[in-house]
């Protein structure tokens, strides 16, 4: 499978290299088909799962595997929700951190965990990528105590680059462990040391892009909290619709641009305009300040730095933008500021996109 890059973290001396997997959605632009097809791949190793009659709740690691948690829920037809870094009204949290992150605090809301231990036999943990599994195990061992007994584990992910020792620690607590490729990590700081980091770095462009957003409250779900994955599915394809029939039928090419956990919608629309003709790619805005690089077998050579759409005083990033017929960015900030959109919507058309279109997919307006 062609999904490994190793790229250079910035300024982050814990661990020097990351792992980008060019088919998942999130840095690199893909085909939705595409990236939900390697999805459900993973899905079908959880299948025995649901034929055994467990009871399931996918917990998807924001921000880089909420996606493959939504489509691994979907395609089990069982509960799903996604740990956060933003904060939700009214919710608890149980925190962990996550040690080689830029942004290490992770949170789960407790009151969603209250209501459905008694529910549930299962949490499977999805992932884009396991390296030590220090990070999963942290969440577990919280859940462990506070309901002690209620609920057996497991995790999937995309990539497992685990050692020896690591994959025998969660053998002996029962934590069975499921991936689509195995790694070595031992050569990934070499390589990315080897490349020259000589790519291209645009600064962010805060002024005024006077760009109209679409808002949509219909069907919206949060899978911050405790959701049905059937169901966000139907409401994502209520919410495609609505933007095909907004396009037109002269569009040939287009990117869906999601933003940060935010990423199942944009990927499920653009396999959605693939499949009306339309040639399309997803990706999405992140945290991650990686490295870019002119080599041509490193992953990423553009990034334009961005202000958060949640949050105006927090950096973001999208890489490799290019032109198509029709840029669709859909987000669901509530946040009305337009400083971190006017960033993003700057950024495309720096690139020479004329046709942006920003659908904004919440309930609290």
């Amino acid at each position: 499978m062609d999904m490994v890059a190793i790229a250079k973290r910035e300024n982050n001396n814990k661990r020097k290299y990351l792992v980008v997997n060019r088919l998942q959605g999130k840095h690199i632009p893909v085909s939705g088909k595409t990236a939900f097809e390697i999805f459900d791949s993973l899905a079908e190793k959880l299948s025995d799962y649901i034929k055994n009659g467990e009871k399931i709740l996918i917990v998807g690691f924001a921000e880089t595997a909420t996606a493959i948690g939504a489509r691994l829920a979907v395609k089990l037809g069982c509960r799903f929700m996604q740990t956060t870094r933003e904060m939700i009204p009214g919710a608890e949290y149980l925190y962990f951190t996550e040690s080689h992150s830029h942004a290490t605090e992770q949170k789960l809301v407790k009151n969603d965990i209250d209501s459905v231990i008694g529910l549930i036999d299962r949490i499977i943990f999805a992932e884009d990528e396991v390296t030590t599994g220090s990070t999963i195990m942290k969440i577990i061992d919280i859940i462990e105590r506070l309901y002690p007994g209620k609920v057996k584990f497991s995790v999937a992910s995309l990539l497992n680059g685990m050692d020896e020792e690591a994959l025998e620690r969660y053998k002996k607590k029962n934590i069975e462990i499921h991936y689509l490729l195995k790694t070595n990590h031992e050569p990934f700081t070499a390589i990315a040391e080897g490349f020259s980091g000589q790519g291209v770095y645009c600064e962010k462009d805060e002024s005024d892009a006077n760009c109209e957003t679409i808002s949509v409250k219909d069907n919206y779900i949060n899978t911050r909290r405790l959701s049905d994955g059937r169901e966000y599915d139907a409401a994502c394809e209520k919410l495609s619709e609505r933007i095909i029939s907004d396009l037109g039928s002269s569009i040939k090419t287009a990117v869906v641009i999601g933003t940060e956990e935010f990423m199942y919608p944009a990927l499920f629309t653009a396999k959605r305009l693939e499949e009306n003709g339309i040639v399309s790619l997803s990706h999405s805005t992140t945290r991650s300040p990686i490295v870019t690089s002119p080599e041509e077998n490193y992953p990423l050579k553009k990034r334009f730095q961005l202000l958060s759409l949640y949050d105006d005083e927090r950096t973001t990033f999208v890489y490799d933008l290019e032109k198509y017929d029709a840029a669709i960015v859909i987000t669901d900030s509530a946040n009305h500021s337009a400083i971190g959109l006017n960033t993003l919507i700057n950024a495309l058309r720096s690139v020479g996109n004329d046709n942006i279109r920003v659908y904004r997919w919440c309930d609290n307006e």
